[in-house]
């Protein structure tokens, strides 16, 4: 893990096109502004989590909708047979 300490209005690079800039310090809370290119996804880590779940919940879902599709069409078959 890389540590870095910033100060209010101070900024990181990530790349060339991810930018991170402190905007606020309130207490033990810090805002940040994210600036980064459509194509990447910046979530807070308990919603980035969830997201996980959920895909990995759906994948299942759809491993065995996927089954029990391959099973019924493999009874049609032996039926005619």
């Amino acid at each position: 893990m890389l540590i870095l300490t910033r100060k209010l209005g101070e900024s990181i690079t990530i790349e060339n096109d991810i930018k991170i800039t402190v905007l606020g310090i309130l207490g033990k809370q810090v805002k940040l502004g994210i600036i980064a290119p459509d194509k990447v996804s910046v979530h807070r880590e308990e919603i980035f989590k969830r997201i996980q779940e959920e895909n990995q919940s759906a994948s299942l879902a759809l491993k065995e909708d996927l089954r029990e599709v391959a099973d019924i069409l493999k009874s049609r078959r032996l039926k005619q047979k």
